[in-house]
């Protein structure tokens, strides 16, 4: 089965995703500077997640630059990845409405790990598929991909010290994602050169 079925099915989903985010966020009552103060807590909130979102939408889509076709597994594989997306707006919601309560910050972490955790084994199974190897090569030593659930597992712990000490581990971890990763961009347009 070719990659655009899936990708038009995921790029649907994230967009749900962040409308369900944006229309959690809360209009102030008053209309003064300092309702709209009120509200930022819930924008940052808001404006992690949505970084999210956009980070896994950017890798995803490259992700399937690089091979031409998926198999049942990949789809199922894909499915757990936008179940534990499709979360995001409950935990960022959650996490903010409890001003930032150990709980819900610990589990909007969770939530973070078992999302990478997911779109790490989307990686996986697009290995094992006949044209895998090129993202294998693509991605490399893959040292952020590698390296963000052991940063998720820090910031859960420490949220059970000072919740903003986690939110700021997940907030790095965005940040580092942030930082263009030309991999797959070098990898498809070399490719395309020496086939074209």
């Amino acid at each position: 089965m070719r990659t655009n079925r899936l990708e038009a099915f995921s790029d649907g989903v994230l967009a749900i995703i962040i409308t369900v985010m944006v229309l959690e966020l809360h209009v102030p009552e008053q209309h003064d500077w300092a309702a709209l103060g009120d509200s930022a807590t819930g924008f940052l909130t808001y404006a992690l997640s949505f970084v999210y979102v956009g980070i896994y939408w950017n890798n995803h889509h490259h992700m399937f630059q690089v091979v031409e076709r998926v198999s049942g597994a990949v789809l199922w594989a894909n499915l757990h990845l936008l179940f534990w997306l499709s979360l995001f707006p409950f935990t960022t919601g959650w996490m903010d409405e409890s001003g930032f309560a150990t709980v819900p910050t610990i589990v909007y972490g969770v939530d973070l790990l078992l999302a990478g955790t997911a779109y790490y084994l989307v990686q996986l199974v697009v290995f094992r598929l006949p044209g895998g190897e090129h993202l294998r090569e693509a991605v490399g030593a893959d040292f952020k991909g590698k390296s963000s659930p052991v940063f998720y597992i820090v910031g859960i712990l420490l949220c059970l010290v000072n919740t903003y000490l986690g939110l700021a581990v997940y907030t790095v971890v965005a940040l580092m994602w942030l930082i263009p990763d030309k991999r797959m961009e070098r990898y498809v347009e070399a490719h395309e050169v020496a086939s074209g």
